[in-house]
């Protein structure tokens, strides 16, 4: 008799997690923690930034935008390195490079020098999310690769509770760049665990190597993985669900609060920080409900973006000059559920590609919510710079991008459905064992 057929979740070849698995794995994460405190640290700090280098919004909002701007660009190189180099390299090469740039930010002179640190700041940071993405594939079996994700989201959203917390008041403490410079010592513990503890994949996992390095090779990689509509669901659920929280937490949210709600310091950085809460709490829920009900993935992405677009119209829609303290709460919490809502989108790219092209995939998804992250601070700058300040017109952006993203999603969300359901059918006959002679 023929062996029973292996159920959906269990493929051929599943890594077995277990123990090792998360150790390894923890150590990817914990570049990745490192990684997202440097990003956001200036979230933390534009206020100073401004008066360091005697810039104004549209200045300041390039430090960002020219950060998320390498980030973007680099993730479907990093993508391709990590298919054919690995996560341990790839990673290594990440921490070196933003433990760079995080000193030199905090040693820089001038507004250009400071410019540059911010963009080797982001090409290391590029190198992260992507390699533990791909770390969490190799070392743990399928069927937990949604938990594993928004696990590693959570992590990432810890670094910024770390930037919110302690950074924000060594920052007001000792000094500029004290504080940069002390901060940059995590980059070199990671960098040191990483090249002293860390495995691509388990003993008698490793991957079939690949003869094709050549131009026509990464050509191939990426046009295979474009064309999967599941890969351009998953970009285009990650660009209308990231980046109001991006924005929030990068750059705009603190002055914003201090500026155009009249709430000190103190209490914007509170709200910042239930940003923060909020993102950790709902990424464990949407991890659980993913890992159980797969067809959930969409009904939370899209309930995402309509709570966000709600809050954020009722906010800025407020009759009176600054909203009541209960309504940013309820904003800012619903703001923590834009990150655990775009990890939905590596959701529809992982089973729309094999494993050879997990990397660029996740590379093509990450993009979509850094380039709208990016458009959104260049806009809100911009826009500050013309109406002299006018919070409410300037965050109007966040609606354009929503309804740019809602549309695209609502055009594939069919076409990747069909298609899931091929590859899940294809996937089960191929697991069916077929009877001795």
């Amino acid at each position: 008799m023929s062996a029973p057929v292996r159920n959906a979740a269990t493929l051929p070849g599943d890594p077995p997690g277990g123990r090792r698995a998360v150790a390894v794995w923890s150590i990817g994460v914990a570049v990745y923690f490192v990684a997202v405190i440097f990003r956001t640290s200036l979230g933390v700090a534009g206020l100073d930034a401004a008066d360091r280098f005697h810039v104004n919004a549209s200045a300041l909002s390039t430090f960002s935008i020219l950060q998320l701007l390498v980030y973007a660009g680099m993730q479907i190189p990093v993508g391709l390195l990590v298919d054919q180099l690995g996560t341990k390299k790839v990673l290594s090469i990440g921490a070196v490079l933003f433990t760079a740039g995080q000193l030199g930010f905090a040693f820089s002179p001038t507004y250009g020098t400071a410019l540059a640190s911010r963009a080797l700041l982001g090409c290391g940071d590029a190198m992260t999310f992507i390699s533990v993405l791909r770390l969490g594939t190799r070392w743990f079996p399928a069927r937990r690769g949604p938990l594993v994700a928004q696990l590693a989201g959570l992590v990432g959203m810890a670094g910024n509770l770390v930037s919110t917390l302690v950074l924000a008041r060594l920052l007001h403490g000792i000094g500029w760049t004290p504080a940069f410079a002390g901060s940059a010592l995590a980059g070199v513990v990671v960098l040191v665990l990483t090249l002293l503890f860390l495995k691509d994949h388990p003993d008698g996992q490793e991957p079939e190597p690949s003869p094709h390095r050549g131009a026509a090779y990464v050509r191939r990689q990426i046009a295979a993985s474009w064309r999967e509509p599941g890969t351009r669901l998953g970009m285009w659920v990650h660009f209308t669900t990231q980046f109001p929280a991006m924005v929030f937490l990068l750059l705009w949210g603190l002055p914003f609060l201090v500026e155009a709600q009249g709430l000190s310091r103190a209490t914007a950085g509170e709200l910042l920080t239930l940003v923060v809460l909020s993102n950790m709490v709902v990424g464990l829920v949407y991890g659980q409900i993913v890992a159980r009900h797969h067809a959930a993935r969409l009904p939370l992405a899209l309930g995402t973006v309509g709570a966000t677009a709600l809050l954020w119209a009722a906010t800025l829609a407020y009759p009176a000059p600054h909203a009541p303290m209960g309504l940013l709460l309820v904003l800012c919490t619903v703001l923590g559920a834009c990150g655990p809502a775009s990890m939905l989108g590596f959701d529809f790219a992982r089973p729309a590609n094999p494993p050879e092209r997990q990397g660029t995939a996740s590379g093509i998804t990450n993009m979509g919510g850094f380039i709208a992250s990016m458009t959104t601070l260049f806009a809100i700058g911009v826009l500050l710079d013309a109406t002299g300040d006018d919070y409410t017109v300037a965050f109007s952006a966040v609606f354009v991008l929503q309804a740019l993203g809602v549309s695209q999603i609502l055009r594939l969300r069919g076409r990747a459905a069909r298609r899931e359901r091929e590859r899940l059918v294809a996937s089960r006959v191929e697991t069916v064992h077929v009877p001795a002679a």
